[in-house]
């Protein structure tokens, strides 16, 4: 079972080549990171690291038995008991109940590592894969969004106590 791992300086060359090896298909439903990414990525993975250690983002790798990055699970924005959810997963990877599992995985250390009370994300309509991981995680959709021109639903989950992952979840306004 691939392991959900603390984003760290030894992940940088893993997560070049799963950024890489992926752009194409991350493109077809969220926002091209652009060149100036990959090109300053010893740079960008440097800044990422010092947020994360400001408190500012948690990221998180998921990580297969022989190092290979499977997926990004990040929170970032973190504010005020809340923070912002963003995931992407290997092409090679899809299928597999693996987006399902990271958000539910982070969604814990959220609540219980990070003492966050409630999680934001957002899907674009034309990512029925990524709405549905979503869903299933006990998100619940708030409001429509405009992702890069794209029409979205925004999405929101509550952690305290008593509010788990469920059909019994009460919707939130934002």
């Amino acid at each position: 079972m691939p392991e959900l791992q603390r984003l760290d300086a030894h992940h940088a060359r893993a997560l070049l080549r799963f950024e890489r090896e992926n752009r194409a298909y991350f493109a077809r439903s969220v926002p091209d990171r652009g060149d100036d990414y990959f090109t300053g990525f010893a740079a960008q993975h440097a800044a990422r690291l010092a947020e994360q250690a400001a408190g500012a983002c948690h990221f998180h790798v998921l990580v297969d038995d022989d190092g290979t990055v499977l997926g990004r699970f990040n929170l970032v924005d973190v504010a005020d008991g809340s923070a912002e959810l963003g995931y992407r997963v290997a092409e090679r990877a899809t299928g597999r109940g693996l987006a399902q599992d990271g958000v539910r995985r982070v969604c814990d250390l959220a609540r219980d590592e990070y003492g966050l009370r409630r999680l934001v994300a957002s899907a674009a309509l034309a990512n029925p894969a990524s709405l549905a991981v979503l869903r299933r995680t006990g998100f619940l959709p708030v409001g429509e969004v405009q992702l890069n021109g794209q029409p979205g639903l925004r999405h929101v989950r509550d952690l305290t106590a008593g509010n788990r992952e469920g059909p019994g979840l009460r919707r939130m306004t934002s």
